[in-house]
């Protein structure tokens, strides 16, 4: 039997800087996750992602302005962001813009997103390589196998639900030996997380974006705030709307999701309804 949806789910299209003003109380969000664009040249379908650098950086100061006022006090922005070749300082430009010279945030934990790694078979075996990753051709770099998560708050002392996401004991023997297990076998997972993507067949099918983040690390983020069921949930950037089916797997109170797309944002909706789950329509004026 199928449960019924907890999530309210409400999607505008449309810019989400305006969105943000228009349609989102100041210190009504819980928990913010996305990924924006890198100003790497990736070929979406409709945004220009290879911009001045310095009108980008002042676009990302205009969308951490109003992410930072949506977000309450004891919120959590949590931002995946990558560097390239050709920008490997990006991401900790992006942060030292945020976190130092605006003072929107402060950086709380610096989480890696493990997409790839090699690990042995079972102990002492012979390695092997798990999850995904797109190979570089050189004799200068290696294969970029891991993206940032930057958990950005307002005050740096927003209290987590750490055990949400912990993993078993390997050593049982540790859950009576330290007294801050509280004889609970879970501990902190720590912040490298290896969530790798699920293999596809076609991309145009499977993965009709050139720029997504999987279910599971949006699952992690909204599990590790904690307070889920009645925390409210945003992406300003929602792509193909990865972070819409965590929030709704996760049984948030509410989501809700920007996307100036509208092919996009049409594949979110038919996922969506496919899945049956059901969901509000809205629209940023225009520009």
């Amino acid at each position: 039997m199928k449960l019924e949806q907890k999530t309210t789910v409400r999607l505008y299209e449309g810019d989400c800087i305006k969105g943000m003003m228009e349609h989102i109380p100041d210190s009504s969000i819980d928990i913010i996750v996305t990924s924006p664009p890198y100003n790497l040249g990736i070929k979406y379908n409709s945004y220009d992602d290879q911009k001045d650098w310095q009108e980008y950086l002042d676009w990302t100061i205009e969308w951490a302005t109003q992410a930072s006022r949506k977000l309450k006090d004891d919120g959590s922005l949590f931002l995946n962001i990558g560097g390239s070749l050709k920008a490997p300082l990006l991401p900790h430009v992006v942060l030292n813009l945020l976190a130092d010279e605006h003072k929107l945030f402060h950086l709380q934990n610096s989480i890696h997103w493990i997409k790839s790694i090699a690990l042995p078979d079972k102990k002492d075996g012979p390695e092997r390589q798990r999850g995904h990753y797109k190979p570089i051709n050189s004799d200068r770099f290696v294969n970029d196998c891991h993206e940032h998560i930057f958990h950005l708050t307002k005050g740096g002392d927003t209290k987590l639900d750490r055990k949400a996401i912990g993993v078993p004991y390997a050593d049982k023997s540790n859950i009576g030996r330290w007294g801050h297990t509280g004889g609970d076998d879970l501990k902190c997972r720590g912040n490298v997380w290896f969530i790798p993507y699920k293999t596809i067949n076609r991309r145009a099918d499977d993965r009709p974006h050139p720029a997504t983040f999987p279910d599971a690390l949006v699952e992690h983020c909204i599990k590790l705030h904690g307070k889920n069921g009645s925390s409210v949930v945003m992406d300003p950037f929602l792509g193909i709307g990865h972070a819409a089916y965590a929030a709704i797997s996760c049984g948030v109170k509410e989501f809700i999701g920007f996307e100036i797309d509208p092919v996009y944002m049409s594949a979110v909706r038919d996922e969506l309804t496919e899945r049956g789950n059901r969901y509000i329509c809205g629209a940023v004026s225009p520009t």
